[in-house]
């Protein structure tokens, strides 16, 4: 926490691939056809298979458990605005930034952010941490 500062951030990219979404839909059981049949999602809003939204979410927590503010980090809240699609093939950028500090708390507040290669920001949010406290010595 003491390392920590308002301002600091973290990124995470990804190329989004069809195994990706199948390993995803296995995994959670969300087989949205809208996700995996692509005959289906040709006639939706999409034109395509889109891969899941919450998938963005995942690239957040990667960040918040491996690198800011990293291993032994606990998630307390996340929201999440979903804002575009996420198409297959798309390199997704997710990052955080620390906005807020709670040390007698021990949490710190993060807007997180997904964007694609174009920049376009794909899914957008707040989360809540409690970050690992130091090693008594």
């Amino acid at each position: 926490m003491d390392e920590i500062k308002v301002g600091d951030t973290a990124q995470f990219s990804k190329t989004i691939t069809e195994s990706d979404v199948y390993l995803f839909a296995g995994i959670t059981g969300d087989l949205n056809p809208a996700h995996i049949n692509e005959d289906y999602a040709r006639n939706t809003f999409f034109k395509s298979r889109i891969a899941h939204g919450i998938l963005a979410g995942g690239f957040i927590s990667a960040i918040l458990g491996m690198q800011l503010p990293g291993p032994g980090t606990i998630y307390i809240r996340q929201e999440l605005n979903f804002l575009m699609p996420m198409r297959f093939g798309d390199t997704i950028t997710a990052r955080v930034t620390v906005t807020e500090k709670s040390p007698e708390k021990n949490r710190l507040k993060l807007s997180t952010t997904c964007m694609n290669q174009e920049g376009i920001v794909v899914v957008d949010g707040e989360a809540v941490v409690s970050p690992p406290k130091a090693p008594k010595s």
